[in-house]
């Protein structure tokens, strides 16, 4: 059957010696496998619109749990501004690898709409650390893990929030508080403000450079703990972080 998927293309791999399968993160129909005849060659239409981080409508003899075919692509968007820069890239990397997890543990087509409107802004030049960081909070509620933000993890209280800690699950108050290391007042309010913060309506990101070092430390931590995801291109970005 002929199907017009709309997608963003999240892996490539060869096959042969002229020919892709690439993997590609849809909103309605999950990660789609798909085999890109020739793409390849050097003067195939489809060897720059295959990449990796290519947003388009592919049009495809769609095979569920198989590989479809690929015919034809209407390209959206491939964000020349993220690959013009080595640390762009990697954040983006970075989010098509953990969406491409967390689509396959929770088949929600809201990991789609995330992960497009983070390249979106990532390309339009906002904070590349502060959009993943935004993303990854959001995507602990679609894995099952998401850390409490609302209230003291250990007691439920409200009152006297000082810190957050990984190992007790979120919040922690001055009563609960054992040696966790303290983070600033704002840090507390930026975090749970990036779950409800919607994406695509970001028009200023304006965060002290303390804060968005305690909340990435924290996140990092949260995932190591929680997740089991180990991801290659997360390791490269905690690396990037220290030149």
């Amino acid at each position: 059957m002929l199907e017009k998927i709309e997608g963003i293309v999240i892996s490539e791999t060869a096959y042969g010696e002229t020919s892709k399968i690439i993997n590609v993160l849809t909103k309605d129909f999950g990660i789609v496998g798909i085999m890109a005849k020739g793409a390849k060659r050097m003067k195939s239409e489809f060897r720059v619109l295959t990449s990796k981080l290519t947003y388009a409508y592919f049009h495809v003899y769609y095979k569920k749990d198989k590989l479809s075919t690929l015919v034809a692509v209407d390209k959206i968007d491939t964000f020349k501004n993220i690959l013009k820069d080595i640390t762009l890239i990697s954040y983006a990397t970075f989010l098509l690898d953990l969406s491409e997890q967390v689509m396959k543990h929770s088949g929600n087509s809201i990991v789609f709409t995330t992960l497009l409107s983070a390249l979106k802004k990532i390309n339009d030049k906002f904070d590349p650390m502060v959009i993943t960081n935004i993303v990854e909070l959001k995507y602990l509620n679609l894995l099952g893990v998401m850390p409490v933000l609302d209230c003291c993890a250990g007691c439920g209280s409200t009152n006297d929030i000082i810190t957050l800690s990984n190992i007790k699950g979120g919040y922690v108050c001055k009563n609960c508080h054992t040696n966790e290391r303290i983070v600033s007042s704002d840090t507390l309010k930026f975090i749970r403000g990036f779950y409800y913060l919607e994406i695509n309506k970001i028009t200023k990101l304006d965060i002290d450079n303390k804060i968005k070092d305690e909340i990435n430390l924290f996140l990092d931590d949260y995932y190591d703990t929680y997740t089991g995801l180990y991801l290659k291109s997360k390791n490269f970005l905690k690396d990037l972080s220290k030149l």
